[in-house]
């Protein structure tokens, strides 16, 4: 008779290979990087999914630097909301270390609208004010919760999220992305401020609306 280790090694053995054969690969936000670092050569005529890597000879300690996000930017526009970030395409040093960061200041009622990141997901620190954070999942639950100074929020990625500030004054918070180019999809202009424009059968299908409706909204985005 099988010694009981041996049966429990048999059993681990088989779990083993049923999950190696019906689960999916494991996928991160980007691929780990293949050496020590890989500065983004912007610059670059070839295209990759990326930026090939500076020469290393090229490389100085100013790539690995950034200071785009230690002025508040101005939150004069009709969201009342203001983001600035640092991907890769501004902070070179990302490339391949699947990171990036964005500052988003909000001012009294501001609202980052909603939008999803197809790349990423997002951690949430609020730096001042009370900002509401939410996602829907797909089951179009809604998950929200007032954030206030040092704590924290996470959105699984490419769900669609908001930012509100819930406040009495203004508001700041960074996002962290574990990929270095997360993209941003904001419905609202991804339907009413695209170029060429969206169908308007398409529009007024999608919102059961009159075209006469759908051009007063299509309106408010022309200048975005």
């Amino acid at each position: 008779m099988a010694s009981s280790r041996s049966v429990v090694l048999r059993v681990l053995v088989a779990v083993a290979v049923v999950a190696a054969a019906g689960a999916p690969c494991v996928v991160v936000a980007d691929s780990p990087p293949l050496q020590d670092i890989c500065v983004a050569d912007l610059r670059a005529a070839t295209s990759v999914d990326g930026f090939p890597c500076k020469p290393a000879a090229f490389v100085v300690s100013d790539d690995f630097f950034c200071d785009a996000i230690v002025q508040a930017p101005s939150t004069r526009n009709p969201f009342g909301v203001n983001s600035t970030r640092a991907t890769v395409s501004a902070f070179p040093g990302l490339n391949t270390l699947g990171l990036s960061i964005t500052r988003t200041d909000l001012a009294p009622g501001g609202l980052n609208p909603p939008h999803s990141h197809p790349r990423a997901s997002e951690l949430v620190l609020v730096l001042s004010g009370e900002v509401m954070v939410g996602f829907t999942t797909a089951a179009n639950r809604l998950l929200s919760k007032v954030v206030r100074e040092k704590e924290l929020f996470v959105v699984p990625r490419g769900l669609q999220h908001f930012q509100l500030n819930v406040g009495a004054g203004n508001a700041s918070f960074v996002a962290m992305f574990d990929s270095q180019s997360p993209g941003l999809v904001t419905p609202t202009f991804a339907l009413f401020a695209t170029q060429p424009p969206m169908p308007m059968e398409v529009l007024a299908k999608t919102f059961l609306m009159g075209e006469d409706e759908v051009g007063a909204i299509k309106s408010k985005f022309a200048g975005f």
